[in-house]
């Protein structure tokens, strides 16, 4: 198995170093490269190249969001964890609807960002702290939104949870990637969330899935 090659973005050097030192002892995991800047993180992640990007929501030079809105709009293949200090509704919702594939908060992490990094990098989405998990379900209960999905849309959403991609999707279900963004776009709205990690952990959250 490759090993998973980690960049480190956090403007704390006691919380970077403790998360360093945490996943040198993780079987699998490199950290390559570190910032406590956005900028910094910006031109070393482009130079680099890591697999996974542990990003800290309040970096200052580039905020977090603005990096990540940066990556994406230049296609920078790395998966994105966002880091926090706090379970900020705002930062939550923006991050996951950009396509991090998680977002964890820092008195969580020790518990878990070993196996967020190696899910993440498989491909998989949704990666949330408890606290986050239950933000995003505080969200579905103060923003009721109509859940009757159709039988084609339950499938889709199912592929959803499992971290399938639209091609995977289209495959599976014998159905063209067009006709799966169709299905998602239904999806998003009956669910009222704007991205697919949002609509799987909710999924989730509401049951919809064991």
């Amino acid at each position: 198995m490759a090993t998973i090659r980690v960049y480190l973005a956090d403007d704390h050097p006691i919380v970077r170093d403790g998360i360093r030192k945490l996943l040198e002892s993780s079987v699998g995991i490199e950290v390559i490269g570190e910032a406590e800047d956005g900028v910094t993180a910006y031109v070393e992640v482009i130079e680099k190249m890591p697999d996974v990007l542990l990003l800290d929501m309040e970096l200052p030079g580039i905020h977090g969001v603005d990096l990540t809105k940066k990556l994406v709009e230049e296609k920078v293949k790395v998966k994105i964890l966002a880091l926090s200090s706090y379970a900020d509704r705002e930062f939550i919702s923006e991050m996951l609807s950009l396509g991090a594939s998680g977002y964890l908060i820092k008195d969580e992490v020790p518990k878990n960002i070993a196996d967020a990094i190696r899910g993440v990098s498989r491909g998989e989405q949704g990666w949330v702290s408890r606290e986050v998990a239950a933000i995003l379900s505080q969200l579905a209960m103060d923003n009721p939104a109509d859940h009757d999905l159709t039988d084609r849309e339950f499938e889709v959403l199912s592929h959803v949870v499992k971290g399938k991609t639209n091609r995977e999707i289209a495959y599976d279900l014998d159905i063209s990637e067009k006709t799966v963004e169709k299905h998602l776009n239904n999806i998003f709205e009956k669910l009222d969330v704007r991205s697919r990690v949002e609509a799987a952990v909710l999924a989730v959250q509401l049951g919809l899935f064991e």
